[in-house]
């Protein structure tokens, strides 16, 4: 009978797939220097991980995450560059934060010549509270307009001027919403794109500083 998958069982489960990911020679990935193609073996393999032990929904294409029942993403990105892209729903997911959370998995990749092997060595591993997955500088100018006493226009003046991909009409509404509930800080940096792209680096240095975002590893 397997047990019922929760958040801090998921966060144990993947400070133990890190350890043993470090003594694991890979051949599939002997040579690959694609990080796509290295993020979704170490997704799935993960996953696979996970649901050998617990009773979880599968994944969710629809709603493009990974653990939907504990409203969870996976994001694996190398440590070279981290970062990696989601779904673009709404400009107010930058504002307001993507709506779920994310377990962030930042590895290096060394090739074994010799076994011609790949060993996955992973460095950092953080949970993203779905609170704390705004962007970090809109979100933290946003809350300092409002607590000096900016209004509507202040507002929605400076998000036309970082470009927030949406019309003015929605801009208004966003406005509107950050007057009403001034959004929490986020520690993603998110550029403006039709899919967005996310980079981890306030993640990684903030990991374990503040609560909504968890060090796990190391």
């Amino acid at each position: 009978m397997k047990s019922t998958l929760t958040t801090p069982r998921l966060c144990e489960e993947a400070t133990a797939f890190a350890k043993r990911e470090l003594s694991h020679g890979e051949a599939a990935l002997f040579g690959v220097t694609d990080g796509k193609a290295v993020g979704t073996y170490l997704e799935q393999k993960f996953r696979r991980a996970v649901t050998a032990k617990y009773e979880c929904a599968p994944a969710s294409s629809a709603k493009g995450i990974d653990f939907p029942d504990l409203n969870v993403d996976i994001k694996v990105t190398s440590a070279k560059q981290p970062q990696s892209s989601c779904p673009f729903k709404s400009a107010r997911q930058k504002v307001f934060g993507l709506g779920y959370s994310l377990l962030v998995f930042v590895y290096e990749k060394k090739d074994d010549a010799r076994s011609r092997t790949a060993t996955l060595n992973i460095v950092n591993v953080a949970f993203v509270d779905a609170s704390a997955t705004g962007d970090y500088t809109l979100t933290r100018r946003l809350a300092g307009m409002v607590r000096d006493g900016g209004n509507e226009e202040d507002i929605a003046a400076y998000l036309q001027d970082r470009a927030l991909p949406a019309d003015e009409v929605e801009i208004r509404r966003i406005a509107r919403a950050v007057m009403k509930t001034p959004p929490k800080i986020g520690y993603l940096t998110i550029s403006n794109a039709l899919q967005w792209r996310l980079q981890y680096g306030h993640v990684i240095a903030e990991a374990g500083a503040v609560p909504e975002v968890q060090r796990l590893v190391p």
